[in-house]
C-alpha cells in the first residue's frame, strides 16, 4: 500500500502540490489524471525521491520494490532483449554467483530462490514483452544504438514491465506507441498483478486498466472508485451541484446587499443592517464554471474546391531509388472526407502521410492534387522543435507574413492565445498550450486538407475532446494517424490498413480492427483483409483455426519448459546434496547428475526457441493481420 500524507511542493516561489494526501489500494490500477500543469509528474517525482517535498511524506511498506522510467532512454551497443533480462537484477546477480559457486549448499539456496523468481523463463518472458512492443526477433537482436529515442524508450518499458515492480508508476506509457502496441499494453496492464500508478490522458486506458482515478486538481488529490467514464460522471454532477449552489448564493447576496442599502441609515434597522453586512463580507464565493482557454480549438474554413482533393493511381514512395516502402497505392481524397491510417509503426503510414503532404514524390504512378489545394501537415516534431525564446505572435507573425496585425491575433485567438498569451515565451508554455501553438501554424492559411500524426500526445483528456469537436466541425478533409483509438472512433468515417508494402481500405469498425489486433476476432471481409504469412489472403475461419493451433503449440511448449525446470530443480537440489535424490534420481552419481543436468539445460533451451519461434508468428498474426 502507497500512502501520501500532506505533501507540499514549492517550484519556483510556487506552490504546486498543496497538502495533498491519498491512500492506494495495495493492488490496484490507479490512473492519475489532471490538467497539464497541474503537477501529476511532479507528484510522481516526489513519490520516487528524485524531488523532495517541503512538506508531508510518502509511505510505503519496507521491501517493496518501486518501479518507474528513468527519463533517459537506454543506449550502447547493448541489445534490446540483453536490456530487457538484465532489468531483472536480482535474477542476474544470482546467475552470475551460481556460474562460480563451489559451496553445494549455497548453490541449492540460489537454485531454489531462481526457481521462485521464475528465472528460467525470462528470456521466453522478456521476449514476449519485446514483441508486444513491436520488437520482431531481428529487431530484438540489434544494438540499442541503431534505434530512435522513441524506440528507446520502448525498450525502457519493456526493461519496466519485465522487472515486475511492487508499485509501477508509468507516465503516459503510450506515447511513444502505435495502436497495436498500445492494445497490447492495456491488456498487459489489465493482468498487472501488482499496484499500478499511470499518468494517462488515454480515456480507453483509463476505462480499459484502471480500477480507481485519482485526481489532481488546484494542488490537492482526490481518489475516485471506478474507470474513467465513472470519474466522469461524479464531476458532472459535483458541477451541477456547485453551479446550483453559486446560482443560489448569488441571490443571497444581492438580497443582503439590498437589505443593508435600504437599512443602514435607520436606526431601528441598523444593527439588523449591520449583522447582514458582516455575513455578506463572510460569504466565501463559490467558483463558477470558467471558460478555459487551454480547450480552445477552431479551425478556419477553407473555401471550396471540386473533388477529389487528391487521387493516388497505382503510385509508389519510399526514401531510396528503387526501394519503395509502399506500392500499387490507390487513394481518392474528398473534401470533408475523414481517413485515419492504421498499422504499426515502421509500416509506412508516416511515409503515406509524407507523400499527402507534398514532402515526398511519388516513385512511379500517379499523384494529382486539386490544383488550388492548400494542405496542413502536424507532426510532433513541429511542437518540439518550436524555438524556445520567441512568442507566439512574433512566430505567428512571421508565418502570416504581410498579412495584418488583426489577422495574425485572430489566428492565435482561435487556439486559445488571446490577450498576454499571445505575448508568452514560448519556453514557458506547457506541452499542451505547445501543441495548441504548432496547430495553430500549420492551419493560417485555412488549409483544405488537414493530416494529423499524433496530435494528441501533449494534450489532456479534456483538451481531446475539445480538439475531437473542432476536427468535426472542420470544413475541410482530415488524414489522422493516431494511437488514441477514442479520437479515430469519433473522428474518422474511413479506415485504411498500412500493412505489408500497401494501403488498403479496412472495411470493418475499429472495435473490430481491436478485436483482430487482440485476437478476439478476424476483420469482416473486403478492402484489407487478415492475410496468412504467405501473403495469401484468407477466410476469417480459417485464420482463427491457424491462431487455434498456434496457441496449442505456445501452450506445449511452455508445458515442456516447465517440466524441464522442476526435472532442473530436482537435479540441482541433487548435485547440491549428494545421495538425497529422489525417484529415479536416488542414487545416481554426481557425473551422471551433470550429464543428465546438461540434456535437461539443452531441452529447456530447445522448448524456449519454439516458444520463441511460434510466439513470434502468433504475435504477428495478431498484431499484423497476417
Amino acid at each position: 500500500m502507497l500512502t501520501i500524507r500532506d505533501i507540499t511542493v514549492r517550484l519556483g516561489g510556487r506552490t504546486i502540490i498543496d497538502g495533498a494526501s491519498a491512500t492506494l489500494p495495495q493492488n490496484g490500477k490507479i490512473g492519475l489524471i489532471g490538467r497539464n500543469g497541474a503537477g501529476k509528474s511532479t507528484l510522481v517525482k516526489a513519490i520516487i525521491g528524485e524531488l523532495e517535498p517541503d512538506g508531508g511524506s510518502v509511505d510505503m511498506p519496507r521491501r517493496a520494490r518501486l518501479g518507474y522510467i528513468a527519463q533517459e532512454a537506454p543506449t550502447g551497443t547493448k541489445t534490446p532483449f540483453d536490456a530487457v533480462v538484465e532489468a531483472d537484477t536480482e535474477r542476474t546477480q544470482l546467475l552470475a554467483e551460481a556460474e562460480t559457486c563451489t559451496d553445494p549448499h549455497r548453490l541449492g539456496d540460489l537454485h531454489e530462490r531462481l526457481i521462485a523468481i521464475d528465472a528460467y523463463t525470462a528470456p521466453a518472458r522478456a521476449a514476449r514483452i519485446l514483441v508486444g512492443l513491436g520488437f520482431d526477433e531481428e529487431m530484438q537482436g540489434r544494438p540499442l544504438d541503431s534505434y530512435s529515442g522513441g524506440w528507446k524508450m520502448r525498450v525502457a518499458l519493456a526493461s519496466l514491465l519485465f522487472s515486475e515492480p511492487d508499485v509501477m508508476l508509468l507516465d503516459e506509457p503510450s506515447n511513444h506507441l502505435d495502436l497495436e502496441a498500445t492494445l497490447w499494453l492495456e491488456n498487459f496492464l489489465k493482468g498487472y498483478p501488482k499496484t499500478l500508478l499511470v499518468i494517462s490522458h488515454e480515456r480507453d486506458l483509463l476505462n480499459t486498466v484502471v480500477d480507481h482515478i485519482l485526481h489532481l486538481q488546484q494542488g490537492k488529490l482526490t481518489l475516485y472508485p471506478g474507470d474513467y467514464d465513472s470519474f466522469e460522471r461524479i464531476r458532472a454532477e459535483r458541477a451541477a451541484q456547485a453551479e446550483a449552489a453559486r446560482a443560489s448564493q448569488d441571490a443571497q447576496r444581492k438580497k443582503l446587499s439590498e437589505y443593508v442599502a435600504k437599512n443602514s441609515a435607520r436606526a431601528s434597522t441598523a444593527k439588523q443592517a449591520q449583522s447582514r453586512a458582516k455575513m455578506l463580507a463572510k460569504m466565501q464565493p463559490i467558483a463558477s464554471m470558467a471558460e478555459d482557454p487551454s480547450l480552445s480549438f477552431d479551425f478556419p474554413s477553407p473555401d471550396e474546391l471540386r473533388p477529389p482533393l487528391v487521387t493516388l493511381d497505382l503510385a509508389a514512395v519510399g526514401y531510396e531509388e528503387d526501394k519503395p516502402i509502399l506500392r500499387r497505392l490507390n487513394l481518392r481524397i474528398d473534401p470533408e472526407d475523414r481517413i485515419a491510417l492504421l498499422g504499426r509503426n515502421g509500416n509506412g503510414k508516416t511515409t503515406l502521410a509524407r507523400l499527402l503532404a507534398r514532402q515526398l514524390d511519388p516513385m512511379e504512378g500517379s499523384l494529382t492534387f486539386s490544383p488550388k489545394i492548400r494542405i496542413g501537415y502536424f507532426t510532433q516534431y513541429q511542437v518540439e522543435e518550436l524555438p524556445s525564446n520567441s512568442t507566439p505572435l512574433e512566430l505567428m507573425t512571421r508565418a502570416m507574413d504581410g498579412k495584418p496585425t488583426v489577422a495574425v491575433r485572430g489566428q492565435l485567438g482561435r487556439f486559445g492565445f488571446s490577450g498576454n498569451r499571445a505575448t508568452s515565451v514560448t519556453g514557458t508554455l506547457s506541452g499542451g498550450e505547445r501543441a495548441r501553438l504548432a496547430l495553430a501554424l500549420v492551419t493560417r492559411d485555412a488549409p483544405h486538407m488537414l493530416i494529423l500524426d499524433e496530435p494528441t500526445n501533449h494534450l489532456d483528456v479534456d483538451a481531446r475532446e475539445a480538439l475531437v469537436q473542432a476536427l468535426n466541425a472542420f470544413d475541410g478533409a482530415v488524414i489522422l494517424v493516431s494511437h488514441d483509438r477514442h479520437m479515430v472512433e469519433l473522428v474518422a468515417d474511413r479506415l485504411v490498413l498500412v500493412d505489408g508494402g500497401v494501403a488498403e481500405n479496412y472495411d470493418g469498425s475499429m472495435e473490430d480492427y481491436v478485436d483482430f489486433v487482440l485476437g478476439r476476432n478476424q476483420p469482416k471481409s473486403g478492402g484489407a483483409e487478415g492475410k496468412a504469412s504467405g501473403g495469401a489472403k484468407k477466410s476469417g475461419a480459417v485464420a482463427r483455426e491457424e491462431l487455434k493451433a498456434l496457441r496449442k503449440k505456445v501452450t506445449a511448449a511452455e508445458t515442456r519448459m516447465k517440466r524441464q525446470q522442476a526435472q532442473l530443480a530436482e537435479i540441482d537440489a541433487a548435485l547440491a546434496n549428494p545421495g538425497s535424490g529422489k525417484g529415479d534420481l536416488k542414487g545416481v552419481a554426481i557425473g551422471e547428475l551433470g550429464k543428465r543436468h546438461a540434456a535437461c539445460t539443452a531441452d529447456l533451451e530447445q522448448a524456449e526457441t519454439e516458444w520463441l519461434e511460434v510466439n513470434e508468428v502468433l504475435e504477428t498474426l495478431m498484431g499484423r493481420g497476417k
